[in-house]
C-alpha cells in the first residue's frame, strides 16, 4: 500500500522520528509516500537504480544470503551497480550484537565492489534505518534489510522528496563514526 501524505503529516512524522529532539522546520513542502510492508523494497530499488550522484544509508541489519531471490542480496547488487555507474555509495552498518556477523558478510561483498562501508566505533548501537539519495530523497522508518522485513513483516517507512530534510538526515548520518 502506497499513499501520499500532505505537508502536515510530514511535519508530525518528522517530530516522531527525531526521537524527542526538536524537529527542524521544513523550509519547503515535502512530498511523502507511505511505504507499508513489501512496498519499501520496490521503492528502494527504483531510487537506487535511478541514483545519479550519491547514496548514503544506515541499517541495523543488512542480511544478504546466497538463496535465490533473496531481497537484500538484490539490493546489495543494486548498490554495487550504482557504484559502477559512478555514484558515490556509503553504507553504515551496526557491527556488534548478533547482527554484526550478517552485516560483515554483506559488507565484504559491497567493499569488494567499491562501496564504502562504515562500522561505527563506540558503545552506541546504530539502530537507524535511513537512506538518502542524490540529496533529495529520504527513506526512513522501520525496515531493516532482511528478507523477512522486505517481504513478510509488518513494516512501515516513508519516502520523502525534500532536499531540506535530505540535507538534515545526511548530516546526521555523516556524524555517525
Amino acid at each position: 500500500m502506497i499513499k501520499t501524505l500532505g505537508r502536515g503529516a510530514v511535519l508530525v512524522l518528522s517530530v516522531l522520528l527525531w526521537n524527542g529532539h526538536p524537529a527542524p522546520a521544513l523550509c519547503a513542502p515535502a512530498e511523502a509516500t507511505v511505504l507499508a510492508d513489501a512496498a519499501y523494497q520496490g521503492a528502494l530499488k527504483e531510487k537506487v537504480r535511478g541514483a545519479k550522484r550519491r547514496i548514503i544509508c544506515a541499517f541495523y541489519l543488512f542480511k544478504a544470503t546466497d538463496r535465490r531471490g533473496n531481497a537484500p542480496a538484490l539490493i546489495a547488487a543494486d548498490l554495487a551497480d550504482a557504484k559502477r555507474r559512478g555514484v558515490e555509495v556509503k553504507v553504515i552498518l551496526e557491527g556488534d550484537d548478533e547482527v554484526g556477523r550478517d552485516n560483515r558478510a554483506v559488507a565484504g561483498y559491497l567493499a569488494r565492489n567499491g562501496v564504502k562501508v562504515i562500522f561505527p566505533r563506540g558503545r552506541r548501537t546504530t539502530h537507524a534505518k535511513a537512506v538518502v539519495i542524490d540529496g533529495r530523497f529520504v527513506m526512513i522508518g522501520s525496515h531493516n534489510l532482511s528478507h523477512a522485513a522486505l517481504t513478510k513483516n509488518r513494516e512501515l517507512s516513508v519516502l520523502l522528496d525534500s532536499p531540506e530534510l535530505a540535507a538534515q538526515v545526511t548530516r546526521y548520518l555523516e556524524g555517525i563514526r
